[in-house]
């Protein structure tokens, strides 16, 4: 963040508020005594609050099949509940309630379960697509709904991600993108980034050794409107024509988490979030 937008004060507080902020300090993501009280009022005063997530539930979901003859995939269940459903939860969690679900496939079923998203305490917007747009096209669509910066998500994956603090962390960094990154034991289905300290380099699409990276993009993104002008017409992919290039200018960074995430890409992987998801926590 620009130092130029700072400004210098002395408070006194009590010493037990001074203790609680302490115990926030560990060096990495809150550096000092003063960053941890900026992240408190930040907090509180909701100042720099993300309104809008785009959700892409447009696909066809063809390695699902035979579930997703007659269900659009994000209708699948899990522990109860459509997989989107999950998604847009973790959204009003923190309070980001303006939710555009992009939908094809079978997307009349989606509108017809979800409506304009009242009973689950957000305001749902529909985008339909004509033609599968990929990862990236339904951007394009979507462009007059995004005013100001926005969450993205694949519509299935599963998550538990602490949405204010990746948005924190966006916001601290030179970003136009900032994709959200977890580990796991074999990348090779998923391709691996490489890094240089928080600043994503580049994309490796079949990591091979011991000593290659494990962490892969987890299909959640903070994203500036900008973005908007980087991405072509017609149907694209966010991770062929849209992050590479961002990746180029050194505008793409990449987060860390380290709680629940899981594909539901394959039958075995919706079998693996049946059996361990624990909800949003």
């Amino acid at each position: 963040m620009n130092s130029s937008n700072r400004e210098r004060l002395t408070i006194t507080l009590r010493r037990d508020f001074t203790d609680t902020i302490d115990e926030m300090v560990d060096g990495v993501k809150v550096r000092n005594r003063s960053h941890a009280i900026e992240l408190l009022l930040e907090k509180a005063l909701n100042a720099k609050r993300v309104k809008t997530a785009l959700i892409l539930a447009g696909g066809k979901g063809t390695r699902m099949r035979p579930f997703t003859y007659e269900m659009p995939k994000p209708m699948i269940p899990v522990k109860g509940k459509p997989l989107v459903q999950h998604i847009i939860e973790l959204c009003r969690k923190h309070d980001i309630r303006d939710i555009i679900l992009s939908v094809g496939y079978l997307g009349n079923k989606i509108q017809e379960h979800f409506g304009d998203g009242s009973h689950l305490g957000v305001k749902i917007t529909y985008i339909f697509e004509e033609d599968e747009l990929g990862t990236a096209g339904p951007l394009n669509l979507a462009k007059k709904y995004l005013n100001g910066p926005f969450l993205m998500f694949n519509g299935d994956v599963l998550s538990n991600i602490d949405l204010g603090d990746l948005i924190r962390f966006h916001e601290s960094q030179d970003a136009l993108a900032t994709i959200a990154l977890t580990q796991v034991e074999d990348p090779s289905a998923f391709g691996v980034v490489r890094l240089q300290g928080e600043r994503i380099l580049a994309f490796d699409e079949k990591p091979k050794g011991k000593d290659a990276s494990r962490l892969i993009n987890a299909g959640v993104y903070m994203l500036d409107p900008k973005v908007l002008d980087y991405v072509p017409k017609g149907k694209a992919m966010m991770e062929r024509d849209v992050f590479p290039k961002l990746a180029q200018e050194g505008r793409l960074y990449g987060y860390h988490f380290a709680g629940q995430w899981f594909d539901t890409g394959t039958p075995a992987a919706y079998e693996k979030a049946i059996k361990e998801w624990k909800g949003v926590e």
